[in-house]
């Protein structure tokens, strides 16, 4: 980020000097405590030397992630069962390292699947439940969940009981008199003496719970030949005792306190009663509801060896996350050497389990003891050269940021001799902050030289290069990677430092246009207070506040929303009628930023309205933000107005999360309550995705149509309209297809025109559909999406330079790579087909894979992945063939095409 930044700082000219004084009140305003001296506007100081280095991130990040993600693919292939959910956590690890959080999510879902224990099962499955934190529709009780976990391989007891609270202290039960039922006493009566007090049992039952209880009460001792037993000093009071006597009669266990089940534990291990044992353990770990509960029984668990106890406990521990690690008792448990090991003796610690408490721990303070003492815990139980490297890189780093320089340095060398290049970047930066800058240069070079050539080296060098050489090498790290933000920040803070504000706002928007971030548009907020561009720093502080709300800036000295209160005395205000024509202008010329900041500042003055946080979702989905887009769809629901609005965000939430089906059932009852616009939309949205067939069709258009009966806004009905419009394409029902999308162009849903192209095109007028998108091109300020299907409609002559423009606007659309690596006119879908056929009609098959190699060096892209491969059959490179049709599988194991290639390339080895 650009944290320490100041306006005042950023350059010299006249023009800004009244925002030292914008600073001055900010600061003056800031918490207390935390004041500090603001040079004045003259300050001689670079804007570029207080740009922070990018961090050397914890994270598992090989040099050639294709070839280890076909190694996983290759050992899954024959590995037992028991060893696959850890290597579907080592893909895992792989997946989060490229940012594809999906694909890591469904390589956890794929551990809990092939997990074979239930302490497997219990880590993967809380661990997807931390990763699904806030997508939950209802806090419902750990317990429901919990018990489907651990009690399918528990013991399973046959108490009748209603359990009680663990914290709450029960008066003992009414004693049982039976004393005065005795007068019939026979041989097998006994009376055991415990402190006073009498308890009577049937010495045949009483044997019956174990060996020991035999040989005593039957065998040649003492207590066989008395009816008067004094039992006192074994560690069990006599109501302990008299719910044993009632379990020997009926094999269960009565209600009673947690206490009194514990000391029957423990008397059951004492005297080897399995199944009496076995019921006060399942009795206990059903009262495990919370993580009082947990936290009170779980030491007691770990002394008893109380298998279902402890994997109770444990899963409410894990459930809890992150917030049980800041329980000292809890942490304590996962790093303190006792407690440790009675975990591990109880068959509940893994490398999976330190994976997951280590990642947590570092999400929340990437230098604290508890990272470092939770991965030194996992260290121990790495494996594989993969697990070991990524815990020494991720120990290194925790090292690292604590400034303990030497430990980091052998730590991150340790990681690279398991293979793990990365963290030679780390050792880079060690040295360096050891004020060895040239010693740091020739590390990075070498890594650069000793490797295969990615971005991250070249961003990393030139953190120890000044001038023209530093830029040199950020621009190679932009062409390797243009995902990496750095280089497109440094570039526009030195055009800043050098008076070019416009200029550098141009260089900010390169990576804004297809990667929206907090730090970028921070960095563009510092711009526009430059010129005076209040407005369009309060736009981007309301952006920024929408995906982040307690975002701080100036070196966290000040809150976003601080400097958004003062800024706003400095722009017109809008009423609400101005506002709904801004988010009209903005919608329109699909500016979604522009269009979040307006819908923030409505939510200021109606912060009530459900549906302007649905509509936020929206555009934060549209901008790739789905977390916040989650965030704020939950909000659309609790401040929905009615039950029937609340059931379409409930229906949007699960949609979102992938239950179709659930969310089709949701826009039903919603639709039962009250027909509604939303109601009607998110059934025919959710119809459409998860059927194809005629009869869904047709009944998606009779939604679609019912909701534009419905009342709501020209901006939804927009999007409806062309819905319909594409139903209608699919159906081949042209002309009703077109006058959708005009319909929907009149209330400016400007998006129409490319269906409407679509439409032109397929009638076979290719010049109207040309126009068409020219119009949209025209229109829409984040235009990628239209250059790209312009190219469809194009002559030979000017389909690359739209496919080129398409990637210089937005790097992530693999489409162009594709077509341009087939090197044909036709589609590149089509192209990806006959791949084989293209490659042998071109002879230019190294071309093309040097082409599609440029995609996959910052994206795991499965079409690109599959297209390469196709291209090294052609050239007769089978294991390189092979490689990527295992890679292509990782990241979508059903993929028919790519399982076929495989089939045919394995058959040549």
């Amino acid at each position: 980020m650009f944290g320490t930044m100041r306006a005042s700082d950023a350059c010299k000219n006249n023009r800004i000097h009244a925002i030292g004084g914008i600073e001055n009140q900010l600061l003056s305003k800031g918490k207390a405590g935390k004041a500090t001296h603001m040079e004045p506007a003259s300050h001689t100081s670079s804007c570029v030397a207080k740009l922070v280095d990018p961090p050397i991130k914890p994270l598992f990040k090989p040099v050639d992630y294709v070839e280890t993600l076909a190694e996983i693919h290759e050992e899954l292939e024959s590995a037992e069962e028991h060893e696959k959910s850890g290597l579907y956590l080592e893909q895992s690890f792989l997946f989060r390292g490229l940012g594809e959080l999906k694909l890591m999510r469904r390589s956890l879902r794929s551990a809990y699947q092939h997990a074979v224990t239930s302490h497997e099962r219990i880590v993967y499955a809380s661990w997807l439940k931390y990763e699904r934190r806030g997508e939950e529709l209802d806090n419902k009780p750990l317990c429901d969940n919990r018990k489907a976990e651990f009690l399918r391989t528990a013991t399973v007891s046959s108490c009748t009981f209603q359990p009680v609270d663990v914290c709450t202290r029960m008066p003992d039960a009414d004693i049982h008199l039976e004393g005065c039922l005795m007068s019939r006493v026979s041989e097998d009566a006994v009376v055991f003496h415990i402190d006073g007090e009498q308890v009577y049992c049937n010495r045949q039952k009483m044997a019956s719970l174990s060996s020991p209880f035999h040989a005593m009460l039957n065998g040649c001792f003492t207590e066989s030949r008395t009816s008067d037993i004094e039992f006192s000093g074994n560690g069990i009071s006599a109501p302990g005792l008299r719910l044993v006597e009632k379990f020997s009669k009926t094999g269960r266990l009565e209600q009673t306190t947690p206490n009194v089940v514990m000391e029957v534990l423990a008397f059951a291990n004492r005297f080897f009663c399995e199944k009496m044992r076995d019921a006060c353990d399942n009795y206990l770990a059903a009262m495990v509801h919370s993580l009082q509960d947990a936290t009170v029984l779980i030491e007691s668990g770990l002394v008893e060896n109380a298998q279902a106890l402890i994997a109770a406990c444990l899963q409410v521990f894990l459930h809890e996350l992150p917030g049980s690690l800041q329980v000292p008792q809890v942490a304590r448990l996962f790093y303190d050497a006792e407690w440790r090991d009675k975990l591990r003796l109880a068959g509940h610690s893994s490398f999976a389990l330190y994976s997951l408490l280590s990642h947590v721990a570092m999400e929340e303070d990437s230098s604290s003891d508890l990272s470092a003492n939770l991965l030194e815990q996992m260290r121990g139980y790495a494996v594989s050269d993969r697990q070991k490297s990524l815990v020494l890189h991720q120990l290194g780093c925790v090292m690292l940021a604590k400034k303990h320089y030497a430990e980091a340095q052998e730590l991150l060398l340790g990681a690279a001799q398991f293979g793990h290049a990365y963290s030679l970047a780390g050792v880079a930066r060690v040295k360096y902050k050891c004020g060895q800058r040239q010693a740091a240069f020739t590390e990075a070079t070498a890594i650069i030289s000793g490797y295969k050539q990615c971005g991250w080296m070249f961003q990393e060098r030139s953190l120890y290069c000044t001038g023209n050489e530093k830029l040199l090498d950020l621009d190679k790290a932009t062409e390797l990677d243009p995902t990496l933000p750095y280089p497109y920040k440094y570039r526009a803070a030195l055009l800043m430092h050098e008076q070019k504000v416009p200029e550098a706002i141009v260089e900010i928007n390169r990576i804004l246009g297809f990667k929206v971030t907090p730090d970028c548009l921070e960095l563009r907020i510092y711009f526009c207070l430059a010129i005076q561009d209040y407005a369009g720093a309060v736009r981007d502080l309301r952006a920024l506040l929408t995906l982040d709300p307690s975002y701080a800036m100036y070196s966290g000295r000040v809150s976003a929303t601080q400097l958004l209160e003062l800024l706003s005395q400095h722009v017109d205000q809008w009423t609400k009628a101005d506002c709904w024509m801004q988010l009209y202008d903005r919608w329109s010329s699909v500016d979604d930023i522009g269009s979040l900041a307006v819908v923030h500042q409505m939510l200021e003055s109606d912060p009530g309205k459900g549906l302007l946080f649905f509509r936020q979702s929206l555009l934060l989905l549209r901008l790739n933000c789905p977390k916040a887009a989650m965030r704020s769809l939950r909000l659309a629901r609790e401040h929905a107005n009615s039950e029937h609005e609340r059931l379409v965000y409930e229906g949007w939430i699960l949609y979102d999360t992938g239950h179709r089906q659930e969310a089709l059932l949701k826009a039903e009852e919603s639709i039962a309550l009250q027909r509604s616009f939303e109601a009607f939309f998110l059934k025919a949205y959710a119809l459409a995705d998860t059927s194809l067939d005629e009869s869904s069709s047709a009944k998606v258009v009779e939604l679609l149509e019912e909701a534009l009966k419905c009342p709501s806004d020209g901006l939804r009905k927009g999007q409806a309209l062309n819905n319909l419009g594409s139903v209608y394409v699919d159906c081949e029902k042209f002309e009703l297809a077109a006058d959708c999308y005009v319909s929907a162009l009149k209330i400016r849903h400007t998006r129409a025109h490319q269906g409407l192209a679509r439409v032109h095109f397929l009638q076979g007028d290719r010049k109207s559909a040309y126009e068409e998108m020219t119009k949209l091109i025209e229109k829409a300020c984040n235009n990628a999406t239209a250059y790209e299907k312009r190219s469809e409609y194009c002559d030979r002559d000017t389909i690359m330079a739209d496919l080129n423009m398409v990637t210089q606007i937005d790097p992530l659309r693999t489409y162009p790579y594709r077509y341009r690596a087939a090197g044909t006119v036709t589609r590149a879908d089509a192209a990806c087909r006959r791949a084989r056929e293209v490659a042998m009609d071109n002879h230019k098959e190294e071309e093309a894979i040097a082409e599609l190699s440029k995609a996959l060096a910052f994206k795991a892209d499965l079409h690109v992945l599959h297209l390469r491969a196709a291209f090294y059959e052609c050239t007769g490179d089978v294991p390189s063939a092979l490689r990527d049709c295992r890679a292509a599988l990782s990241v979508d194991p059903n993929h028919q095409d790519s399982l076929e290639l495989r089939s045919r390339v394995h058959s040549r080895l």
